[in-house]
């Protein structure tokens, strides 16, 4: 297990009122696979994992209600997770999936809002990270879906390709009207890889007002084996510069989370990395921009 300062939760570090996070899954492999748990590397993810794994990880974080955020695009998944969320108090909200592209999206939507469980609907994502087109936001029959998300009253989360951040700065400035939500600040190259202009690209779509992000999936962008707090320090300051602590939200990613650290360490590094704001910036952080953005 990688070293930081902040393994558990360090009562020196102060912990907001109320925290929320803003990211999370569950997974039950006898109901429907995970097709991109593949290879040895993501080998441990192959298991259930369900809220009951989580309630107790969370108290122990300190962690008062979570936003669980659909994993797969099948129809299938987002009622099974509204469901979870209207006799659950931990859920929150559901960032769930429906087909962008279809003619019907409007009546896809209004059909999920109905179900047990729909007025937990908050947000709607599609894991364009697995599009192979690198303008797969900019397409026609996409921006008449984000048009009807907004038109819902939900936010768009956005998890891509660090190359697919030009494309978020082109969908985010079309569509004024909807809030974009930045998952794992767009994937920044913590491990060293390839030339990039992840940070500029970043700066580009926070200077859209209708855009926020989230603090998540850090602890896997990095090593998994050797990261510490310091390696994920310098990305959260430029999210920080470019994003401000009112549009930046917390979430532990997990159980993606775990193939790298803990949830009460994931938790506890993130209580770290903004322990230098003020109290109103922190509480921000691990509450207020998830609860304003999502309307929790």
């Amino acid at each position: 297990m990688p070293s930081t300062s902040s393994e558990t939760t360090d009562p020196t570090v102060p912990v907001p009122v109320t925290t929320i996070d803003a990211h999370q899954h569950v997974w039950d492999l006898s109901v429907r696979d995970q097709d991109w748990i593949t290879g040895p590397e993501l080998a441990p993810l192959r298991r259930d994992f369900t809220l009951d794994d989580l309630r107790p990880q969370a108290a122990a974080a300190h962690v008062d209600a979570t936003v669980l955020v659909q994993t797969i695009c099948a129809r299938e998944e987002t009622p099974e997770y509204l469901a979870l969320a209207a006799t659950d108090p931990l859920v929150a909200g559901v960032v769930g999936w429906t087909d962008l592209t279809s003619p019907a999206v409007a009546d896809a939507l209004a059909a999920l809002r109905a179900l047990p469980g729909g007025d937990r609907l908050v947000g709607i994502r599609h894991q364009v990270q697995g599009e192979v087109e690198a303008d797969w936001l900019l397409r026609p029959d996409v921006d008449r879906g984000l048009a009807a998300v907004a038109s819902a009253g939900l936010a768009y989360d956005l998890v891509l390709r660090p190359e697919q951040l030009p494309s978020a700065v082109a969908v985010a400035r079309q569509r004024p009207e909807l809030t974009f939500v930045l998952d794992h600040l767009g994937k920044p190259p913590i491990r060293p890889r390839r030339p990039d202009t992840w940070a500029s690209d970043l700066a580009a779509l926070a200077r859209l007002p209708n855009t926020v992000a989230k603090l998540s999936g850090l602890v896997t962008e990095a090593d998994r084996h050797t990261w510490s707090s310091a390696d994920l320090r310098p990305f959260v300051s430029v999210a920080l510069e470019a994003f401000g602590p009112e549009r930046l939200m917390f979430g532990s990613d997990w159980p993606v989370c775990t193939l790298a650290a803990e949830y009460e360490q994931v938790v506890a590094v993130g209580r770290e990395l903004v322990a230098d704001l003020s109290e109103h910036e922190r509480t921000a952080v691990f509450a207020g921009t998830a609860a304003r953005v999502y309307g929790l």
